[in-house]
């Protein structure tokens, strides 16, 4: 196997508030790796948290990561015989499961216990991320799309795959009313994807203002501060308004509201990466028969997302708050954790 090496600028994660834009050789095999050269990229809450803490979740840095899982670009080189074409401009999928296990063999890459991540941390060794000058990634991870749309609505191709699995989750939606608890990224491209898939009656609610403009702008019929007692003591009568509940905020109090807020029969899909213990009624999801359903990342709904972006089926761009050059990635990510000045950060590349 042939393998070479290039030169390639790098947002690298080393510890905490510790983020440099440095040299990070690549090193890729021409003969089935396609060669991307990358455009755009987002920066993710799991990004801020590598930033801020050296860690996500339960995934620990221990080596230096370079860090981004949303991302954009224009392919430079292929292997022979693939679909694909240079110049093509691609979102790239950052999953790669093993495609070998059960639950691969399933159609449920997803939850594969091997999956390995881009701009993750959760192995050892990580597996770096999208935000460099180039990465190499398999062709099935290239999602081609025209040369109309704009860099800065395909770079949400990640974050609204995951909120389409959301959606997928629960099930039909067509002429239900649904509740997001939540209106940061996620949250607002769920209210986006549900009123896509027929929701009739879309709410959001969040504590910041801001927050909620930005809710109303991507779908909500309305957006409420969950301390509104006057209606949340509505939304609890007869057993409860909602017929799906998107949980996207991870706070324990949003948690343990939605067994209350959904009516019986209803589904509460929750998306929210708390880490706090929950304290959970199930005595109402019991005796309301109401699904508590997880849901996370995505699977074939990455190919769907690129579609409805490329189309303008989504217009992700209120969300977006500021751009920076990848050299100013220190820059961007302060921003991007204030989060009562922003809601999207994006890097560009080229």
């Amino acid at each position: 196997m042939t393998i070479r090496t290039i030169e390639n600028r790098s947002c690298v994660a080393f510890g905490i508030k510790d983020v440099r834009h440095v040299d990070q050789p690549l090193a890729y095999s021409p003969e089935d790796q396609v060669l991307v050269r990358v455009s755009r990229g987002g920066i993710c809450g799991s990004d801020i948290h590598y930033y801020q803490h050296a860690r996500a979740g339960m995934s620990i840095l221990k080596n230096p990561l370079v860090l981004g899982h949303e991302f954009i670009g224009v392919i430079e080189a292929v292997p022979q015989g693939s679909q694909l074409k240079i110049g093509q401009r691609v979102a790239v999928n950052p999953s790669q499961p093993c495609n070998r296990c059960a639950l691969c063999l399933e159609g449920k890459q997803n939850v594969c216990r091997s999956m390995k991540f881009m701009g993750s941390a959760q192995f050892n060794p990580h597996v770096n991320g999208g935000f460099c000058e180039h990465v190499a990634v398999t062709e099935q991870q290239c999602v081609p799309y025209g040369d109309h749309a704009k860099d800065s609505v395909m770079v949400f191709a990640e974050p609204l795959a995951v909120a389409i699995h959301a959606v997928h989750q629960a099930g039909v939606l067509v002429g239900k009313k649904v509740l997001v608890t939540g209106s940061g990224p996620i949250g607002c491209l769920v209210m986006a994807a549900a009123r896509n898939a027929g929701a009739t009656e879309v709410v959001a609610t969040d504590m910041s203002p801001r927050c909620r403009e930005l809710a109303v702008e991507m779908g909500a019929d309305y957006a409420i501060d969950p301390t509104d007692e006057v209606a949340t003591t509505l939304w609890g009568e007869n057993g409860g308004y909602f017929d799906v509940c998107f949980e996207a905020s991870g706070a324990p109090a949003a948690i343990a509201s939605t067994a209350t807020f959904t009516r019986p029969k209803g589904t509460v899909v929750q998306l929210g990466m708390g880490h706090a213990t929950v304290e959970m009624p199930l005595g109402l999801l019991l005796v309301k028969e109401v699904k508590l359903v997880g849901s996370f990342r995505f699977v074939d709904e990455f190919a769907t997302s690129v579609r409805w972006l490329e189309s303008g089926r989504v217009n992700p761009l209120p969300l977006l708050s500021a751009e920076f050059r990848h050299d100013q990635v220190v820059e961007a990510l302060e921003m991007a954790g204030d989060k009562s000045r922003a809601a999207k950060v994006q890097l560009v590349f080229a």
